[in-house]
């Protein structure tokens, strides 16, 4: 009996618990209103549902190869272009590349760090909501940056708010040291990330492609490393 329960619980993903007080709520709803009227009942259970699917926390199992920069986020890449990072970050005097991922109401929200290294900064800035499928997105929406030091130099992690998102939450503080793949927050609901990195990254992923957060490789620096090693997180 124990190792079926074992092997059940391996199957589940978890749940972050960031999530919990929504699901909690859609379901006394349901109960209760469902209760004077059926149709709201099953409504309620399909929307706790699907909140309990958004905020999924599925293990990764993450490339551990310092030349290589990992998706921050699922989702769609809807951007590949060159662009200053936001002013607040104070990352002037170079060019940057920008890849930008939208997360959809269907994809994973948890973030995860594209590299090893260390919390530099964090700044919050309040804005708009706008679509976060467009390029104004990433100047006017309401959006959380890191600039986080590495051994190719410093790079930076925006958190973008989307149309229906009002919330962004990180997970890491400043000066703290973090690997990567390592969870770094979560947006509700609906949302982006735009990654900064200097000139000398070879970005290698496409306009439209599909990313996975903490697994799929989004830029190299230098040349090819000869052997790459995995962690499961």
């Amino acid at each position: 009996m124990e190792s079926v329960l074992s092997s059940i619980k391996g199957m589940l993903v978890p749940i972050r618990r960031e999530g919990l007080p929504f699901i909690a709520v859609l379901l006394v709803v349901a109960v209760v209103i469902g209760w004077l009227w059926q149709p709201i009942f099953w409504l309620g259970i399909a929307l706790a549902a699907w909140c309990t699917y958004f905020f999924r926390d599925p293990r990764r199992v993450t490339p551990v190869d310092p030349t290589l920069v990992i998706s921050p986020a699922d989702g769609r890449v809807v951007g590949l272009t060159t662009a200053p990072p936001p002013p607040e970050l104070d990352l002037d005097g170079q060019t940057w590349q920008r890849i930008s991922v939208f997360m959809s109401l269907f994809d994973c929200h948890v973030n995860r760090m594209p590299l090893a290294g260390v919390v530099r900064r964090i700044v919050h800035k309040p804005g708009k909501f706008l679509n976060a499928e467009f390029d104004k997105a990433s100047e006017d929406n309401e959006r959380n940056g890191l600039v986080l030091d590495t051994d190719h130099g410093a790079i930076a992690v925006v958190q973008i708010a989307g149309l229906v998102s009002h919330r962004i939450v990180c997970f890491v503080g400043e000066g703290d040291s973090v690997v990567v793949g390592e969870r770094l927050g979560l947006i509700r609901f609906g949302s982006r990330i735009d990654l900064y990195l200097p000139a000398n990254a070879r970005v290698v992923v496409a306009e439209g492609q599909t990313a996975i957060a903490g697994e799929t490789i989004l830029a190299r620096f230098g040349a090819e490393s000869g052997e790459t090693r995995v962690r499961v997180d």
